[in-house]
């Protein structure tokens, strides 16, 4: 089983994006210290959901003050910049790290940001294919071209190319060298798109562990289908997203939950902004953040550890990337973190 921290670098009410950041930093230190496996970084442009507009360039700074953990991006919104440009330095940070960085990639959303950085609303309802299977190829092969719909170049070589380290960074059985790639998915279409590639899906933390099971094993029959055979489907890494706080009573995690996530839900999920205008629901923000204390770990240590235990017996998952930040507080943000590595990883075997 592996634990990581999932981290938004989110804005709460009343703080400055600088604190958003340094707290984003502080948590990945501190998740290497406390004996966590990975950090999964988060991307978004334009609202105070969260702060950092490129999850890559933050994994780069933790990968250079770290020496152990996994750095993962959860995900890079792949419709709003170039393949290439994302797996040269998916390629790069693989390389130097030693094996260290995941790419996480997702299709994101139908906001402005597609016309900020002027890929246009094709790219988000019908170009997330064909720019994924570029990108798979830039960190496979050793040459590359294209003649789609969006991307059309001619054969270039990849440098840095992933075969290229000097040491031993992939198992032989795992498939081509280079950084793993896990895909967000939140749809039966876009799970078998992931199936049929081979790659690990990153299921989100409104998701519970039925649905969660559900999309596994859609996963698994596409996969099949797609002529993928039974050990690299049995060896999918699929990521479950979640929510950790831990306190000794039940009720002061869901408190602090409760008191804080709230005002940051309503204030950054409400600042998105469609890029064709198109009415977009929002989630009740009080019942979204009881529904996340309900479904994931939010308690005492063995709470916490039996719910992590439980995910992974229904859905065979058992990767996570759990949310630490939700008190909003610097120190409170500090202990869930330690309090995750020294408190919960050890009752987990």
């Amino acid at each position: 089983m592996r634990v990581g921290a999932f981290i938004l670098a989110a804005q709460f009410p009343g703080q400055g994006q600088g604190e958003a950041l340094y707290r984003a930093v502080r948590s990945a230190e501190i998740a290497e210290e406390s004996g966590l496996d990975d950090v999964w970084l988060a991307e978004h442009h334009f609202v105070p959901y969260g702060v950092c507009p490129s999850a890559v360039t933050l994994a780069a700074l933790l990968l250079g003050r770290t020496r152990r953990i996994g750095i993962g991006t959860a995900v890079s919104v792949l419709p709003t910049q170039h393949p290439v440009a994302l797996g040269e330095q998916a390629a790069l940070l693989h390389l130097t790290s030693g094996g260290r960085f995941t790419l996480g990639v997702g299709r994101g959303g139908p906001w402005v940001d597609l016309e900020v950085f002027g890929s246009g609303l094709a790219a988000y309802e019908r170009g997330f294919p064909e720019a994924l299977d570029l990108l798979l190829r830039w960190l496979r092969e050793p040459r590359v071209g294209a003649r789609g719909e969006r991307y059309a170049f001619r054969e270039v070589a990849v440098v840095p190319s992933p075969a290229e380290s000097l040491v031993p960074l992939d198992d032989p059985a795992s498939g081509p060298p280079g950084p793993g790639v896990v895909v967000a998915c939140t749809s039966p279409a876009s799970v078998r798109l992931a199936a049929e590639r081979g790659l690990p899906m990153l299921l989100g933390m409104h998701c519970g562990d039925e649905e969660k099971a559900d999309m596994v094993a859609l996963w698994r029959s596409a996969a099949r289908e797609a002529g993928r055979d039974g050990d690299e489907v049995a060896a999918a890494g699929h990521v479950s997203a979640g929510v950790v706080q831990i306190a000794d009573q039940r009720r002061d995690a869901v408190e602090s939950l409760t008191k804080a996530m709230p005002g940051w839900l309503q204030q950054g999920l409400g600042a998105h902004v469609t890029v064709d205008g198109r009415y977009r629901a929002m989630r009740d923000p009080l019942a979204y953040t009881e529904q996340l204390c309900a479904l994931h770990p939010v308690g005492p240590p063995r709470l916490c550890a039996d719910r992590l235990a439980a995910t992974a017996e229904r859905t065979g998952i058992t990767k996570y990337a759990l949310l630490v930040e939700g008190s909003g507080d610097l120190a409170a943000t500090e202990e869930n973190v330690r309090r995750l590595g020294t408190d919960v990883l050890p009752q987990l075997g």
